[in-house]
């Protein structure tokens, strides 16, 4: 089998955890900077990434979990948090940092940056805010499947309690939501569910070729 396809295969909703393997510095810094060349729309990455080790703040995440031992038994909790509003400054910093990387200079990103703003910035918060958790699931789905190609295990979770996580990590104030939340390690042995069959639908169900 194609390694591509194995991985996936191999890939599933990791639901126990080993407490004592923890993921080395090397392949987090290798699963962050996945995560950071994930695709956005317009290249805006309207969301920011907390990255948590510290068990005290994984002990307080978990009773607004659903009380699921992956908050406390994984390696790392990492927390998507989508902008909940934005203005013309989320274009103007990308703008800035589109000049200084590709060194054109900035005004010859002046109609972009217009048009950019046309499209967004007539938006509601609400659809604002529903754009930017969309964004970070692309995010998300990005350092999936990088882990899957370290044999790191993970498990995306939305059984959460988005505003007790909003409150516990300060995200309110820094207009950010938690989105979703993804937790990394490695299986325990009496995870049984890493020996069930993986279920999904057949290609003739999936996929129409026009």
């Amino acid at each position: 089998m194609n390694n591509i396809l194995e991985n996936r295969t191999w890939r599933y909703a990791t639901k126990k955890f080993d407490n004592t393997k923890k993921v080395s510095e090397e392949d987090l810094e290798l699963l962050l900077e996945a995560t950071r060349l994930s695709a956005s729309s317009y290249g805006l990455q309207p969301y920011h990434i907390f990255v948590i080790s510290d068990q005290e703040t994984k002990e307080k995440l978990k009773p607004v979990s659903w009380g699921q031992s992956q908050l406390t038994d994984a390696s790392h909790v990492i927390v998507f948090a989508n902008a909940t509003d934005f203005g013309e400054e989320l274009v103007d910093e990308y703008l800035q940092n589109v000049s200084t990387t590709r060194n054109i200079p900035a005004e010859g990103l002046k109609a972009y940056g217009d048009f950019m703003k046309s499209k967004l910035l007539e938006l509601s918060a609400e659809t604002k805010s529903v754009w930017t958790a969309r964004q970070a699931y692309i995010a998300l789905g990005n350092v999936m499947q990088a882990a899957a190609e370290l044999k790191i295990d993970t498990c995306p979770m939305e059984g959460i309690e988005n505003d007790a996580y909003n409150k516990i990590l300060g995200l309110t104030e820094k207009n950010l939501n938690t989105a979703v939340v993804l937790t990394i390690g490695y299986r325990s042995n009496e995870d049984e569910t890493q020996n069930y069959a993986k279920v999904r639908k057949s290609k003739e169900e999936l996929f129409t070729h026009i």
